[in-house]
């Protein structure tokens, strides 16, 4: 009877010939399948034992009852990534069942820093069985059938032999140690020879011809092995192997961490940089969260359990969710609405439901769900899509949680510590923010997802994008975290530690400053006045931006109405939520953004077709402009807001004047029909290359413009912002996106129009001199910020910020910029 081994990972399976990397190619390790993996889980190919787990966890071998040995090794020299991307799911010794998770991987991660990502599925004891049947050239699921071995007949090696043992130890210049492709290689040698022929290290004795016992070995580089050799050729043997030892085999060396653009030009010994998501200053004591698995049944107990059991749990954290949107508002409501539209995607549920009716529980149907889509995402290679895996991973747990009674959330802090992890999720930041903390340091995570836009909402200090070197600080070590250079220091001397002491204090009385003087309009100290706005995302949004002293809102995001829920808002209802923003700014401009959907933001009743790139598909204008019932709903809406005239329109992801005059001409009739007679200014954001190249076409046609930084900032840069491995690099202080954001505000202001800033850079206190002197002249900043900012505009004299943007547009990179804007900073102190 056949044995079937099936496939670790969803993707396409192709022949060992095409692998590029001779030693699986020439099948020197053994015969197999290889795998162009779709998926970030390896699983278990059969029921067995797990024999080997690198130290790297980009590999691992199993063994069948059978006896058959199945190496699975993740991509090609990825040894050398030094389980940078890798989690182990099991260890040695472990027994597995077809389809436990074996390694989850970080896809883009690994696909970036490795040489290939296909992933060979090798039986490392192909003498012993022979691959009577197996999958080729076509999209293979994850258990499903890969290869069918049988039993090979034993070929009885013979040699004269007195018993007697040679051996002679070497100290391994394997940069890895013996890992998968040296082992090949000793394995290839091996055979070559009639003499039996061991490696030992310690208390552990491999055969040199099975890959899988050299591998059990663990060596590391400098270890000592020793090699015995009993036979007819033994001391040939010996020789052999011996000299083959000696070398480093062509191995490469180990790569380094993945590079972190920082944000400041040289760092002092022991201190760590990292991406700012947040800005702010913090010292506290560090403090480690580590998020726990949550293990769930395969086979479920029949549907009409399972089933019920899903939809239970599913309510449960509907209700959660529904009550943190009750009472938290602003963005943490806006990222909770996002969750509940994921927790009721009809796709979500339909899936789950499929694979209960197949016979799994409901924590394996939904865990499979959700990967699914997780997938999907990634392949999209659309940054925006990618950043929402993070909320996906959150639904899955609240959910597994709720089913296994396993807690979701990472657990306790005491207040004015500074959390480390490898990653947040939105609903453990919101968790986490009761305890006080006194600022973030993640290993991952990029300067544009919910939880940086969640820690900036809260005024919560926040590096992301760090890198391993911040989980190696120690449980406890007292933590400078500086979210204005971009680094921490771990175990400050006292004197750093006085110093920064000293530079919280002076910045607390800066904010405490900026409160008291929030009411005052906002002007440079030279008397121009500059518009400092907040934006928003709902009525209570609204009133806590007016407490702030914010001058009006240049950024309602109209998104909230329209996510989580089956179908568009209602004129009327659309209407009560603008009628209410308006009044909490009496007298005050409203600049509501029309509805920006597609991308990240699907809404399921908006019917968009499947896009190879969604980020350059159909998103913001485009898909009003192709459902103009929605856009004219909402134009209506806004029309409709008393006073007439205090709400403004601005128009998302513009890229040409067709687009603009379009939207004018609906603008115009609609104002006809209602009776209409005040005029309503008409905006454009500026987040394309394109629009920023010709600002002063799209000005002859709108009344003003208003920069987006953060698509502006990765369509200039050309880099993805939810990819890890260049998510240090997306920083919209760029000279490449300055120069971007001055071209606007000259080619605008030739044709008598006004520009500001309602993207995160509007934000950053070492940005908003430099989008002064740029030629801003209107901010639109999160609420907690718009007194600061006011202060930092108060003290500057408009010809200061000039020369000083100049200065910055003669950079050649944002860690320069950064420099620059830190030394201006200090030298009006």
């Amino acid at each position: 009877m056949a044995l079937i081994i099936t496939s670790p990972l969803r993707g396409w399976a192709t022949p060992l010939d095409q692998v590029p990397d001779p030693v699986f190619a020439q099948r020197m390790m053994g015969d197999g399948v290889a795998i162009q993996p779709l998926g970030d889980t390896v699983c278990a190919p059969f029921d067995g034992e797990v024999v080997t787990l690198h130290d790297s966890a980009h590999a691992v071998s199993l063994r069948s009852p059978e006896g058959a040995e199945v190496l699975i090794h993740i991509g090609l020299d990825t040894v050398a990534l030094k389980g940078r991307g890798f989690t182990p799911l099991v260890k040695p010794g472990d027994r597995v069942a077809r389809g436990d998770p074996l390694i989850r991987f970080d896809l883009d991660a690994v696909a970036l820093a490795a040489t290939s990502l296909v992933t060979p599925v090798i039986v490392t004891n192909a003498e012993a069985f022979a691959i009577t049947r197996r999958t080729l050239d076509r999209a293979v699921g994850a258990c499903e059938e890969l290869m069918a071995l049988t039993p090979a007949k034993a070929e009885a090696r013979r040699w004269s032999d007195d018993g007697t043992v040679i051996a002679d130890t070497v100290t391994l210049s394997l940069p890895h140690g013996i890992h998968a492709r040296p082992a090949a290689r000793i394995g290839e040698c091996a055979r070559g020879f009639a003499a039996e022929v061991h490696l030992v290290s310690g208390d552990k004795r491999g055969d040199a011809r099975s890959t899988v016992a050299l591998l059990a070995l663990g060596t590391r580089f400098g270890d000592t092995v020793t090699v015995e050799a009993r036979g007819d050729d033994a001391e040939a043997a010996l020789a052999a192997i011996m000299a083959l030892l000696a070398t480093d085999m062509g191995e490469p060396a180990p790569a380094p961490a993945p590079a972190v653009v920082a944000a400041t030009p040289a760092l002092e010994p022991g201190q760590i940089s990292g991406v700012i998501a947040s800005p702010g200053l913090a010292m506290g004591p560090a403090r480690h969260l580590r998020q726990a698995a949550i293990s769930v049944e395969r086979e479920g107990k029949g549907a009409e359990i399972e089933r019920p059991a899903l939809a239970a749990a599913r309510t449960a954290v509907r209700a959660r969710i529904a009550a943190r949107i009750d009472t938290e508002g602003g963005q943490v409501a806006a990222v909770m609405r996002a969750h509940l539209a994921l927790l009721d995607d009809p796709q979500l549920v339909t899936a789950a439901d499929a694979r209960i009716d197949a016979g799994a529980s409901a924590g394996f149907a939904w865990r499979g769900a959700v990967h699914d889509q997780i997938d999907a995402l990634r392949q999209t290679g659309n940054a925006h899509l990618i950043e929402r895996i993070d909320d996906l991973v959150d639904i899955e747990r609240q959910v597994l949680s709720e089913l296994t009674g396993t807690p979701a959330d990472a657990g306790t802090i005491p207040a004015g510590a500074i959390v480390v992890a490898d990653d947040l999720l939105p609903s453990q930041l919101v968790t986490l923010a009761t305890h006080r903390p006194a600022g973030i340091a993640l290993a991952r995570g990029g300067p544009t997802s919910h939880v940086a836009i969640l820690c900036a909402g809260m005024g919560l200090p926040a590096l992301v994008a760090m890198g391993d070197a911040i989980e190696g600080v120690a449980e406890g070590e007292t933590l400078l975290l500086d979210a204005e250079a971009g680094h921490v220091t771990p175990a400050p001397s006292p004197a750093t530690a006085r110093a920064f002491t000293a530079r919280l204090a002076a910045r607390t009385a800066r904010r405490e400053a900026a409160r008291a003087a929030a009411a005052d309009t906002c002007h440079t100290a030279d008397g121009t006045p500059i518009e400092l706005f907040a934006n928003l995302g709902s009525v209570e949004d609204a009133r806590t931006a007016a407490a702030q002293g914010a001058e009006g809102s240049g950024l309602v995001r109209t998104e909230f109405l329209f996510l989580g829920r089956d179908d568009a808002p209602s004129e009327d209802a659309q209407l009560a939520v603008y009628q209410g923003i308006a009044d909490a700014l009496p007298g005050r401009p409203v600049i509501i953004r029309l509805l920006d959907v597609g991308g990240d933001k699907p809404a399921a009743y908006i019917p968009i077709a499947a896009e190879e790139n969604p980020a350059l598909g159909q998103r913001g204008i485009r898909v009003g402009l192709a459902h103009p019932e929605l856009l004219e709903t909402q134009i209506r809406a806004i029309l409709r807001v008393q006073p007439a005239g205090q709400c403004r329109i601005m128009l998302p992801m513009v890229a040409s004047v067709a687009e603009v005059r379009a939207v004018r001409e609906i603008v115009g009739r609609l104002r006809g029909e209602l009776g209409i007679g005040t005029p309503v200014e008409l905006g454009v954001m500026v987040e394309t290359p394109a629009a920023a190249i010709t600002a002063d076409l799209l000005a002859a046609e709108a009344d003003f413009l208003s920069i987006g930084t953060n698509d502006l900032t990765q369509y200039v840069l050309a880099m993805d912002r939810g990819n890890p491995a260049v998510a240090a690099g997306v920083d919209a202080m760029h000279p490449a996106v300055l120069r971007m954001i001055a071209e606007t505000c000259r080619l605008a202001s030739a044709r008598g129009r006004w520009v500001g800033v309602c993207g995160g850079l509007a934000s950053d206190p070492a940005a908003v001199p430099i989008l002064i002197g740029l030629g801003a002249t209107e901010l639109s900043t999160v609420t907690g910020f718009v007194p600061e900012a006011k202060a930092i505009v108060r003290g500057l004299t408009l010809a200061d910020a000039r020369a000083h943007a100049e200065r910055a547009l003669r950079c050649t990179a944002a860690a320069e910029v950064r420099a620059l804007a830190r030394a201006f900073e200090e030298s009006r102190r």
